[in-house]
């Protein structure tokens, strides 16, 4: 039997954080549970994480059950020759209420030796930013660790680091070692490799609810920071039915795709596609079947499907593995 293969939505994976807030519902319908709702895992296979689809055949399979059926008409040839059954990617919407801790991120050597992980490179999309709301990405100018932990121990930290006001439609690519903090008032698409290692700098002082600090990890952290002064944002050009670059790197491209009415697509099957609907709404048609989206949306289109069309007026964030 030729196994049919459809474009996969997932349920969302929400998680509480002392940072978030309520736009994951009030912007998107999610269904939050609480109003501190920080993130939505939109595509996971992080352990203890993994992404559960919610519609079509497949409904109620795990993601990952369904690569390891099915590698190379979900993955692609390329995908699952470099990656094996692992799906190397994390999709999420961030909800920032308040700021987030000042963070880093290990490279895929570090986080291998001492997490037996990924390292995590990222890409931020800015969905939605409150009037002046800011980010902090990486150091103002060239820094040494000496001057870095003396800020630190200071409480002078935010003073060195590049604060960013941003708006809608802002990108910003974060190369593992990057320090960095989404502010205040922002939601952001998030696209980053699969891994869940975050080393915490800097917290503001700030308690949970059970009145203790997070944990911080100065120490693991010195290793992993890139002191450079980096250039994190991209800019990208927006030409109507056409995928115009954001970043390429190796662990995924990802492209701005102003859909205007239709637009017919070819794919090679060397990588599965993932499409993040930013703004508007979009229907996906194949093989006589339609399928409908609006803002907030995350659909894996697995590198079987080919060939199909686009209809709508909607800004969609095309990624894939080259």
């Amino acid at each position: 039997m030729h196994q049919q293969f459809y474009p996969l939505q997932f349920d969302p994976i929400l998680k509480q954080k002392i940072w978030g807030g309520e736009k994951l519902k009030t912007q998107f319908n999610k269904s939050i549970v609480s109003n501190t709702t920080g993130e939505s895992w939109e595509l996971s296979a992080v352990q203890n994480a993994v992404s559960i689809i919610s519609n079509g055949a497949f409904k109620g399979k795990l993601i990952t059950d369904l690569i390891e059926s099915f590698p190379i008409e979900i993955l692609g040839t390329f995908v699952y020759q470099r990656f094996g059954k692992e799906f190397p990617l994390l999709f999420k919407i961030l909800d920032a209420k308040e700021d987030l801790s000042i963070q880093v991120h290990p490279n895929d050597v570090l986080a291998k030796e001492r997490h037996n992980s990924l390292g995590k490179t990222e890409m931020w999309y800015i969905m939605q930013a409150d009037k002046d709301a800011e980010i902090i990405v990486g150091f103002k100018e060239n820094a040494t660790e000496s001057e870095y932990l003396e800020k630190l121990q200071s409480n002078k930290l935010p003073t060195i680091l590049n604060q960013i006001t941003v708006q809608e439609g802002d990108a910003f690519f974060l190369e593992t070692g990057t320090i960095h903090s989404i502010g205040a008032g922002i939601v952001i698409a998030e696209i980053q490799q699969t891994s869940d290692i975050t080393y915490r700098l800097y917290d503001f002082d700030r308690r949970d609810e059970t009145g203790n600090k997070r944990e911080l990890h100065v120490d693991l952290a010195l290793e992993a920071i890139n002191y450079q002064k980096q250039e994190t944002q991209k800019f990208y050009f927006k030409e109507p039915n056409k995928s115009n670059p954001i970043v390429e790197c190796p662990y995924f491209t990802t492209n701005f795709l102003p859909l205007a009415e239709t637009l017919e697509v070819t794919k090679e099957g060397d990588s599965f596609t993932v499409y993040m609907c930013v703004e508007g709404a979009f229907s996906f048609e194949s093989e006589g079947s339609i399928y409908e989206y609006k803002k907030g949306d995350t659909i894996l289109i697995p590198a079987a499907l080919k060939n199909y069309v686009l209809h709508g007026n909607a800004s969609i964030l095309e990624i894939y593995i080259k």
